[in-house]
């Protein structure tokens, strides 16, 4: 990631990416519930998959948050 400052940790910059990521997966899964004609196993799926990857997510953006607690 070479626009994240000099100035923050490697392990800073791995936890961002990562939260990037999750960030990434749940947007192109609530994308995917706007698609047209869904069947409910589509739709199911979806959400499941959906519900952990937010889980997922939550948990990221609390590394991140320790990651940046630890910095003050």
């Amino acid at each position: 990631m070479q626009a994240i400052s000099a100035g923050i940790s490697s392990t800073l910059k791995t936890l961002i990416d990562e939260l990037k990521d999750a960030c990434l997966e749940n947007l192109k899964l609530i994308n995917q519930l706007e698609i047209e004609h869904l069947t409910e196993d589509q739709l199911e799926e979806i959400l499941g998959e959906l519900s952990v990857s937010a889980m997922h997510l939550q948990m990221h953006a609390n590394f991140v948050n320790e990651e940046i607690d630890k910095m003050d």
